[in-house]
């Protein structure tokens, strides 16, 4: 590795600093970082879901040393700006989430995220005081590391039975004020919402690609004001529709016509190459 923390940090920030839009490839291992980075994406990203479908669980049932160990084998393997999906802080305390994004700094990890979710499915949205506060101790934190960590301030509502645009706009401007880097609002239904809410804030706003009919193209989501695009869990469920799919033809048919379209080991051992 020839970049170091400090400028895969400012590479990122440069990223969300440029005219235009770009995609931050969400990876699930080493070997899948390698593959986007031969590809030619700026910048990775972690998926939460991903890590946890590594490890053969469903998201949210990881532990905060395993997804920093997770996001650190990403970090080691490229030299390029990785943001991780840190989950809610993996806590609930503001001092816990400062911990979190302490942690994560020391691991090379340029950025990081901390959402509004508690994971408690009876009350699955921390307060906005409350919420807002763990992002102001996120970023303390970040600014603390000793290099521009991008810390990440991000609202679940639309996931998590609130499909409340104006109280999305009014907890990202919190955030804003509190000292997010970038904002984030996944599943926001429309192209008009996503408009919305790139207009309503100044900093950078990311959108989750990923679900299906609130996928927008990278022109439309970059015209609508969008300035990072990531994609979640959606390259990781890719490759596995294509591993069960291949799976299932050796199972149900016998046959072996998948080998026809997969990827080379020639072409594999070229990418993984440093």
């Amino acid at each position: 590795m020839t970049s170091t923390p400090a400028q895969k940090a400012e590479t990122l920030r440069a990223l969300q600093a440029a005219p235009g839009s770009f995609v931050i490839a969400n990876v699930w291992d080493a070997g899948s970082a390698k593959l986007m980075r031969g590809l030619g994406f700026p910048a990775l990203a972690t998926s939460s879901g991903a890590e946890a479908g590594v490890l053969g669980r469903t998201d949210g049932h990881v532990t905060r040393d395993e997804a920093l160990a997770h996001a650190q084998a990403i970090v080691e393997a490229v030299d390029l700006p990785v943001s991780a999906d840190l989950e809610n802080g993996f806590a609930d305390s503001p001092e816990e989430v400062a911990r979190t994004i302490a942690l994560a700094a020391r691991t090379g990890l340029a950025g990081g995220s901390i959402e509004d979710t508690t994971g408690n499915p009876e009350k699955p949205l921390y307060e906005t005081d409350l919420a807002v506060r763990r992002v102001a101790s996120a970023v303390a934190a970040a600014r603390a590391a000793g290099f521009p960590f991008v810390l990440t301030g991000r609202t679940d509502c639309f996931l998590r039975g609130r499909p409340d645009l104006g109280e999305v706009v009014a907890r990202l401007r919190a955030f804003e004020a509190a000292g997010a880097d970038v904002l984030m609002a996944p599943g926001l239904p429309d192209l008009d919402a996503v408009r919305t809410v790139c207009a309503a804030v100044g900093k950078p706003v990311n959108f989750m690609a990923g679900i299906p009919g609130k996928s927008f193209t990278v022109r439309e989501l970059t015209e609508a004001g969008v300035k990072r695009i990531s994609l979640a869990t959606s390259l990781f469920r890719a490759a596995m529709a294509g591993a069960l799919a291949a799976a299932a033809e050796v199972k149900d048919k016998g046959t072996f016509t998948y080998l026809d379209r997969i990827l080379p080991t020639s072409q594999w051992n070229k990418l993984m190459v440093d």
